[in-house]
C-alpha cells in the first residue's frame, strides 16, 4: 500500500501499473458528534477503514475528503456542509483522475450518511468509464458488529450518532480526541415521520447527542473495526482478483 499524498507521481504511476490498479478514496464530513467528539468523526473513521482496505489489497490509499453533505446537522455551529451536488463532482472527478492515473477499481469509503444519495449519483456517472469500475461501501458490517457490542439502547433504529458505538471508535483511534467529562445522554423525541425526509436534527437534540455515550470504550471500537474491515475486504475481494484475471 501506497499513500498518494506521501509519494511522488511516478511512484503512483508505476504502483497502479505493476502492483495493484486499485485506488480507495475516504469520504469524510466535518460535522457535530455532540461536545465530546470531535467534528472529523467522520472522516477519522473513513480514513482507518479504507486504510486497512489499502493494506489488504496494496492499492493506492487518496487522501480523504474531509466535507461532506452534511445538511443534517449545519444547525450546530462548525459543521461545513455541502451541497449534494458538489459532493456528487468531486467524487467524479477524484473518479476521472483516478481512471486517467490507471486505477481500474475506484472504491469510495463513505464516512457519513449524508453522502450516500451524492455517492451514488457519482458512481453511476463514472460507470460510462470504459474499463473502470467505481463504486461505494458504506461500512458493510458495521451494524451488526455495534449490535453485538451495545450496552445503551439506540435513539432510533439505525442512528449511531456521537453515542455509545461511534464514541467507541473514536476511543480506538484517538483517545486524546475524546472529552469524557462532557459525555451526555440524550433520546430525542423524533417526530412520526423521522427517516421518512430529511431533516436537520438540531431541533431535536440540543447537544448533537443521539444516545449514550457512557457505556464506550475502546475495545468495542477496535471490535467494530475489524469487523467493519473484514466484511469490506470479503465483498471487494473478488472483484479485486477479477482484475488480475482480466
Amino acid at each position: 500500500m501506497i499513500e498518494a499524498h506521501r509519494s511522488s507521481w511516478t511512484d503512483v504511476s508505476d504502483h497502479l501499473a505493476t502492483v495493484s490498479s486499485v485506488a480507495i478514496l475516504p469520504f469524510g464530513a466535518t460535522e457535530a458528534h455532540g461536545p465530546h467528539l470531535p467534528l472529523g468523526t467522520d472522516t477519522m473513521v473513513a480514513d482507518e477503514v479504507a486504510r486497512r482496505i489499502a493494506e489488504e489489497f496494496d492499492a493506492v490509499l487518496l487522501p480523504p475528503v474531509h466535507y461532506g453533505d452534511t445538511w443534517g446537522t449545519a444547525g450546530y455551529p462548525g459543521t461545513m456542509s455541502l451541497s449534494t451536488e458538489t459532493v456528487a463532482a468531486i467524487a467524479v472527478d477524484l473518479g476521472r483522475a483516478a481512471s486517467a492515473a490507471g486505477a481500474r477499481l475506484f472504491v469510495i469509503v463513505n464516512g457519513d450518511f449524508g453522502n450516500r444519495i451524492p455517492l451514488a449519483l457519482a458512481t453511476r456517472t463514472l460507470a460510462t468509464i470504459e474499463g473502470f469500475t467505481a463504486l461505494t461501501i458504506d461500512y458493510p458490517g458495521m451494524d451488526d458488529a455495534i449490535e453485538s457490542v451495545r450496552v445503551a439502547l439506540p435513539a432510533a433504529p439505525g442512528l449511531n450518532h456521537a453515542e455509545e458505538a461511534e464514541t467507541s471508535i473514536i476511543l480506538a483511534l484517538d483517545p486524546d480526541a475524546v472529552h469524557p467529562d462532557r459525555y451526555r445522554s440524550e433520546y430525542p423525541e423524533f417526530p412520526a415521520d423521522f427517516g421518512l425526509r430529511p431533516m436537520q436534527v438540531h431541533r431535536f437534540s440540543a447537544s448533537g447527542v443521539f444516545g449514550d455515550p457512557s457505556h464506550a470504550t475502546a475495545d468495542k471500537g477496535r471490535a467494530i473495526l475489524d469487523a467493519t474491515v473484514a466484511e469490506s475486504v470479503r465483498r471487494l475481494r473478488p472483484l479485486v482478483e477479477s482484475l488480475d484475471r482480466s
